[in-house]
């Protein structure tokens, strides 16, 4: 987080963080975005029918067990996505192997049979395959999955890549030295997961659930069994585990469907059926009656929470009366949340986050789970909340006004992706290829799914959803965590108390009162402005506008996308204009305003009422400009222009929401700084030295949030937002620039001008020169971070920005080869390269690792010395050769992509740069070379400017 913004503070509390995410989980993510499967649907669907499976997949199995996925798909084109999935996780491991699916994973990775050593990484990215970002591997309780996207415009490369999936199946070699280096690796990756999140789920997991093996596996194992185990223990289990009955070869993209086919068949049907295979085994979770309760404190816990979890049976999703029963669940988890979300829209909202919802589980069970962080400590409060709402709809249900507006959310999710079958990224369909494998979810496709939903929505009754709380609600197999820091142990509520908040939810609740505003967004609107001046730039297909009142316009149709149109905007000025009495104001004027609303929609009133819509634009206050960002469906293009139109000329300052609003993010920062994580001390501090200690540098704390002065804010918000003429307007997407026009000219066109030009003020500052070395001492693990910081002036422009990019990319390569490969020193290390025009032409490089606080200054060192050799030599052809393939694979994708040229769009007119050059990108790759690289090492990693940060464990 960017404590020197301070906008808003989300607390991300997700259980599958503590529980290892199941494959469940994943598919729920997707389920919620468009549930319900089946054929063409009507409300005489025959239920009892299996649910059918998209056509467009060919699926079979090899006789040795092994099944395959193949679909064409053309987005992107020229592009492939190949998933190894394995049904084994670290739920198959014994005692001696804690830990070894993992380590698997990692050594597929570090030799196989027709890939010696790193050999397999090397030659990826050399085809231009970026490691970490697109070839990757994880591995969970339940299963270890290999993801490798490759270009298909290569035979030889798209046909290597197959060779790369058959070794990760059974040929990986398991060599010893290879083993023993990795140890180090992961070692450092165990290292860096330590801390209070780990701590407190050692205490609770067993608790939660009780002595199932899931409760003893926590994937990466434990520091002894990784240092001590034989290497023949870990071939053993790969020899065990990894066979054809437990694969599954999933293959989505631009080729031939009979090739790859032909090509699995041979490669793969090969493999050796597996001898008196060993079963995978259950592992259940045992039923209990009553409640159980874990209260936990951690001296680095940040917030006090609790989470109530019931236990309850796996859903079947088998047949089409399944897939309507997920779509009553969704509906369900929607309205409970809204009705949540909705509380903490009030003068005094009971608590910092509320959540609760029918979801999974581990293993073979769901679960359905409620969330409560507290405010300012009062843990009663909170939890009672979301409790009583669950209670209200047990006792009350769901009103006919909210079910009908979240249907119609629901059909328009679906609606949306229906829309956008033929430019479904293939990563998307692999996805849903390996729930199906792991968990049976199923498949049907879009175009079935889209029918059913369509089909079913308007036969499920309130009574239907109502029904559910009954089903959810219930007092067996449930279990209470609470989690605190150590300093409000003598605050927390013993178990006897939690036991009785639990059982007397909702004793005093009333029927819920669904609250809206029957009139149109925008009423009495003026007189529409018109085009006063066009201009085309053809060679990157964009149109420009400028109309009467000043405001420009950037419009770039696109086939990119069906239903997608970006929305940008952008005016200089900022929360610079303001002096430091006025800073932390002018930094919350758009929360003040987004929290608030519109004219006479309030914000649970505006999502109400852009229920069905697909419109989404929010303004923004940054430090040197201000504007929109946002997106919506060409059929919502209207609505979308309504909103910003709302936000320039009504915006609403609602005084009891911004009340609750900034008492709820006071409430977070007391948490915050009251037990702060290691990681956030370290990065408080970079925040100081690398603003040179500027008062708008400070990380946040409850005296700086104090000066918020709403009306101050709103008065700034009104006065960034008063003049839209100096505003540049950008629209990417599908839509038709003549159609649009009319659009356009109504709502922006009508804009206030006051046909005056600001421009941003420089601060003045920068990253301090000279040379730095600063040690900071917070935590009890033992372990350590590190940044090494270069920095300084900057000219700005093509040629160098290109330069720095490969210097990064570059960095990366060789960091990684030598600091974490070679010398077993980290689990990740990574250089980050940015530069900018504005305020003043200024460069970066920030190079960050993590490691044992005995290695922490020998890796600096080391990475130094990494740096040392470019500087002297320039960086090698391979390695260049390298970024290069990488680079020209990525611009080959992101130029069919919608978000890629609204930033380009944006980023060029907000500095007076030519949006064209972007079209020179091929030419600027290859003025990349040894001697250039030299050239940049010695410019931009200058010892001179060079500031080194380490967190260390506190002094005992």
């Amino acid at each position: 987080m960017n404590t020197s913004v301070n906008k808003l503070f989300y607390l991300q509390i997700n259980l599958s963080n503590r529980l290892q995410t199941s494959m469940k989980q994943a598919k729920l993510l997707f389920l919620a975005v468009a549930f319900g499967w089946a054929t063409a649907a009507n409300a005489q669907t025959d239920l009892k029918k299996p649910i059918p499976m998209d056509p467009k997949v060919r699926y079979g199995k090899l006789p040795n067990g092994m099944t395959y996925y193949i679909r064409k798909n053309e987005e992107p084109k020229k592009r492939a996505e190949l998933y190894l999935i394995n049904k084994v996780g670290a739920i198959q491991e014994e005692d001696k192997e804690n830990g070894l699916a993992h380590f698997t994973e990692h050594m597929a990775f570090n030799g196989t049979k027709n890939f010696p050593k790193n050999e397999l990484v090397s030659y990826l990215q050399r085809a231009g395959v970026k490691f970490g970002d697109d070839l990757n591997a994880f591995t969970g309780q339940d299963q270890t999955v290999y993801q490798l996207p490759v270009p298909t415009d290569s035979a030889d490369i798209f046909n290597k890549a197959f060779v790369v999936l058959e070794d990760w199946a059974h040929n990986i070699t398991f060599e010893g030295a290879e083993i023993d280096k990795e140890r180090g690796v992961i070692l450092e990756e165990l290292r860096g997961g330590k801390g209070a999140q780990q701590r407190m789920r050692d205490k609770w997991m067993p608790i939660l659930v009780g002595d199932s093996k899931y409760g003893k596996r926590n994937v990466i194992g434990t520091e002894e069994v990784l240092k001590t185990f034989s290497h023949e223990t870990i071939r053993n289990f790969y020899k065990t585990w990894y066979r054809p009955d437990l694969q599954a070869i999933a293959a989505v993209g631009d080729f031939d469907i009979d090739q790859v086919e032909k090509m699995i068949k041979e490669r793969f049907g090969s493999i050796p059926k597996a001898v008196k295979p060993r079963p995978l085994g259950k592992f259940p979770v045992a039923d209990f009656k009553g409640t159980r309760v874990a209260i936990v404190t951690d001296p680095e816990q940040p917030y006090m929470l609790a989470q109530v979890i019931t236990k309850l049976p796996k859903a079947e999703e088998k047949t089409l009366g399944d897939s309507r029963e997920s779509i009553k669940r969704n509906l369900f988890n929607q309205m409970l949340q809204a009705r949540l979300q909705e509380q903490t829209q009030q003068a005094n909202p009971p608590f910092l986050f509320g959540g609760a919802g029918y979801g999974g589980f581990i293993g073979d069970y769901d679960s359905f789970i409620n969330i409560a962080v507290a405010k300012d400590g009062n843990l009663e409060r909170a939890v009672k909340a979301v409790l009583d709402e669950g209670a209200r709809v047990k006792k009350f249900g769901f009103t006919d006004t909210e079910l009908d507006r979240t249907k119609k959310q629901l059909l328009t999710a679906t609606e949306k992706r229906f829309k956008e079958k033929d430019k479904t990224k293939s990563a998307s369909y692999v996805n849903e290829y390996m729930g199906n494998f792991l968990e049976e979810s199923p498949i049907p496709g879009i175009e079935f799914q889209f029918e059913f939903v369509q089909g079913q929505l308007d036969g499920i009754t309130i009574a239907e959803i109502n029904a559910l709380a009954n089903k959810y609600l219930v007092a067996d197999n449930r279990t209470v965590l609470v989690l605190a820091s150590e300093k409000d142990k003598a605050k927390l509520p013993t178990e006897a108390t939690i036991l009785e908040w639990i059982n007397g939810a909702g004793k005093d609740v009333t029927a819920y009162v669904d609250k809206v505003v029957n009139k149109p967004l925008i009423e009495n609107l003026p007189a529409a402005g018109r085009t006063v001046s066009t201009k085309q730039i053809p060679e990157i297909g964009v149109t420009e506008l400028t109309l009467s009142n000043g405001v420009k316009v950037v419009l770039k149709p696109t086939d990119f996308k069906n239903d997608e149109i970006l929305i940008g905007a952008r005016s200089q000025g900022g929360t610079s204009l303001y002096d430091e009495k006025d800073f932390m104001s002018a930094g919350m004027a758009d929360a003040v305003v987004e929290e608030s609303g519109i004219g006479e929609f309030n914000t649970p009133a505006l999502k109400k009422y852009l229920t069905g819509k697909v419109a989404n634009v929010s303004p923004f206050v940054g430090e040197n400009e201000e504007g929109f960002s946002g997106n919506c469906s060409p059929k919502d293009l209207e609505t979308a222009l309504q909103l910003v139109y709302g936000y320039f000329t009504k915006p609403r300052k609602d005084d009891d929401i911004i009340k609750g609003f900034l008492t709820s993010q006071r409430s977070a920062i007391q948490n915050r700084n009251a037990s702060p994580s290691p990681e956030v001390v370290f990065q408080d501090s970079l925040s100081r030295i690398l603003g040179n200690n500027n008062f708008r540098r400070q990380p946040i704390s409850v005296e700086r949030w104090d000066m918020i002065n709403p009306d101050r804010a709103y008065q700034i918000y009104k006065e960034r937002f008063a003049d839209a003429s100096d505003f540049t307007f950008f629209f990417t997407g599908s839509f038709k620039v003549d159609e649009v026009k009319p659009l356009l000219e109504k709502y922006l066109g009508a804009l206030p001008s006051q046909n005056k030009k600001e421009s941003f003020r420089d601060l003045g500052i920068r990253t301090p020169s000279g040379r730095l070395d600063k040690k900071v001492y917070k935590g009890i693990e033992q372990k350590s971070q590190a940044s090494l910081i270069f920095s300084g002036d900057y000219v700005y422009n093509e040629d160098n920005n290109w330069q720095l990019d490969a210097l990064e990319e570059i960095l990366n390569i060789k960091l990684i080869e030598v600091i974490r490969e070679k010398e077993s020193g980290v689990y990740g290390i990574g250089a980050r390269a940015s530069y900018s025009k504005t305020p003043a032409p200024r460069y970066t490089v920030r190079i960050g690792y993590g490691t044992g606080p005995e290695r922490v200054e020998e890796l600096a060192t080391k990475t130094l010395a990494v740096l040392d050799e470019i500087k002297k030599n320039g960086a090698t052809q391979v390695d260049i050769d390298k970024f290069k393939a990488e680079t020209r694979r990525s611009m080959e994708v992101q130029m069919k992509e919608n978000g890629f040229w609204q930033n380009q769009l944006i980023g060029a007119y907000s500095i007076g740069e030519n949006p064209v050059d972007i079209l020179g990108w091929e030419k600027q790759l290859n003025k990349v070379t040894v001697e250039s690289t030299k050239a940049a090492a010695n410019k931009y990693l200058n010892d001179a400017n060079f500031i080194k940060v380490v967190l260390l464990p506190e002094k005992k």
